[in-house]
C-alpha cells in the first residue's frame, strides 16, 4: 500500500516563496557578476595606457586581464544558463578551468621569460607548475570529450530503449 501524503503536515515557510526569494538572489548574483565583469574590463582598460613598458609587460597583463574577464563572463553564462535551464552545465565548468589553466600556464611562462635574475629552485618550481598545469588542461580537454561524446550518446540509447519497447 501506498502511503498517503499528510495534508496536515504545513511548512515553516511556503515554496513559493522560497522559489521567489532564490530567484531574486539569481537576478541580484547576475547582475553583480556582470558588474564584476564591467569593473575588470575598466580597469584592465586603464592598466594597459599606464604599464611601462607597454611590450612585453603591458601586453602579458592585457592578455591576462582577458582571460580573467572570459572567465568571469563564462561563469555568468553557467549562472543565466542554470537559471534558464535548472541545471548545471558540466561543459561550461570544464570550459573554465581550461581557460584558467591556460591563463595560469600564460603567466608562468611570461615571469619565466622576462624574470632574468631567477635561481635554479625558481625556475625548476616554474617548470613543474607549467607542467601540472599543462596536464590539467589535457584532463579538462578530454573530460569535455568525453561529456560531449556521452551527450551526443544517450539520444541514442534511449532511442534503441525505445524501439525495443514496442
Amino acid at each position: 500500500m501506498a502511503k498517503e501524503p499528510d495534508d496536515n503536515h504545513k511548512l515553516l515557510v511556503p515554496g513559493h516563496w522560497v522559489e521567489r526569494v532564490e530567484e531574486v538572489f539569481h537576478i541580484v548574483l547576475g547582475v553583480f557578476l556582470l558588474a564584476i565583469a564591467a569593473a575588470a574590463l575598466y580597469f584592465s582598460v586603464v592598466r594597459v595606457f599606464e604599464t611601462v613598458p607597454f611590450f612585453p609587460t603591458g601586453m602579458i597583463q592585457a592578455i591576462n586581464d582577458i582571460l580573467f574577464i572570459i572567465i568571469i563572463l563564462e561563469i555568468l553564462r553557467t549562472f543565466v544558463a542554470r537559471y534558464t535551464d535548472g541545471v548545471f552545465q558540466l561543459q561550461n565548468f570544464l570550459i573554465i578551468g581550461v581557460i584558467a589553466a591556460v591563463r595560469h600556464i600564460l603567466t608562468v611562462g611570461a615571469s619565466m621569460t622576462l624574470a632574468a635574475g631567477k635561481t635554479q629552485d625558481e625556475f625548476d618550481r616554474a617548470v613543474i607548475e607549467l607542467g601540472v598545469s599543462s596536464g590539467i588542461v589535457v584532463a579538462l580537454v578530454f573530460a569535455i570529450f568525453l561529456s560531449k561524446a556521452s551527450s551526443s550518446f544517450q539520444p541514442k540509447a534511449l532511442e534503441r530503449r525505445a524501439n525495443k519497447a514496442f
